[in-house]
């Protein structure tokens, strides 16, 4: 990315990434995990429970992204969506670690809200600090990085995530998935002081520097 895009959206696209490439390791692995583990053997019960848990992740996410998405729009300045937007990653970093102990449908379920709430937190405040810094002539290049390194890591991770759960077991994958959220996390957190306390009304582009 080099000198072309600013501090803040550089951490922004890198914080996506290493939150993508956690839970593209879990993709590829997630259904085979319920067959195995909490359907056990049963490949058709398995498949309504991994129906069901994509069914209440997105409910979840998208009933509460609007609302807070709203909420964030009326306060001025950045700050509410910074600590939202870590707040969620935090809380998503969380949630796999509960499959290391789950054996009941339930616990599914009631982690994918986990992650469904902690994912409404994230997208609507991650996606204004975006908007709001982004570089100004740079707005289709730098939407177009965010997209290219969300599909690089949820693809290069969706391969190595198979090999591992079929090498270490799916107890390391989760693992994995949490320690690059909590990467993400920390990233997020290097952006504090370059949050915007004022005028969100007026999106301001700030100048571009050198460095990471």
């Amino acid at each position: 990315m080099g000198r072309m895009v600013n501090r803040v959206i550089k951490i922004l696209i890198t914080s996506d990434f290493f939150l993508n490439c956690g839970w593209g390791l879990l993709s590829p692995v997630f259904a085979i995990f319920i067959v195995q583990k909490i359907a056990v053997g049963s490949p058709s019960e398995g498949a309504k429970i991994a129906g069901f848990a994509a069914f209440v992740y997105w409910v979840s996410k998208s009933l509460l992204q609007v609302p807070i998405g709203r909420y964030l729009d009326k306060d001025h300045g950045e700050i509410d969506d910074f600590w939202f937007m870590v707040f969620g990653t935090f809380l998503s970093a969380l949630s796999p670690l509960g499959f290391l102990i789950s054996t009941q449908p339930w616990h599914i379920y009631a982690l994918q809200v986990v992650h469904g709430v902690a994912m409404a937190f994230v997208v609507p405040s991650w996606s204004a600090i975006f908007t709001r810094h982004i570089d100004k002539d740079r707005e289709a290049f730098e939407w177009s990085l965010e997209s290219t390194f969300l599909g690089i890591a949820a693809g290069v991770t969706g391969a190595i995530g198979g090999l591992i759960a079929a090498l270490f077991g799916f107890s390391v994958v989760f693992i994995l998935v949490s320690f690059f959220n909590m990467i993400s996390v920390f990233l997020l957190l290097s952006i504090k002081n370059n949050i915007f306390p004022t005028d969100h009304r007026f999106p301001r582009v700030p100048p571009i520097k050198p460095g990471f």
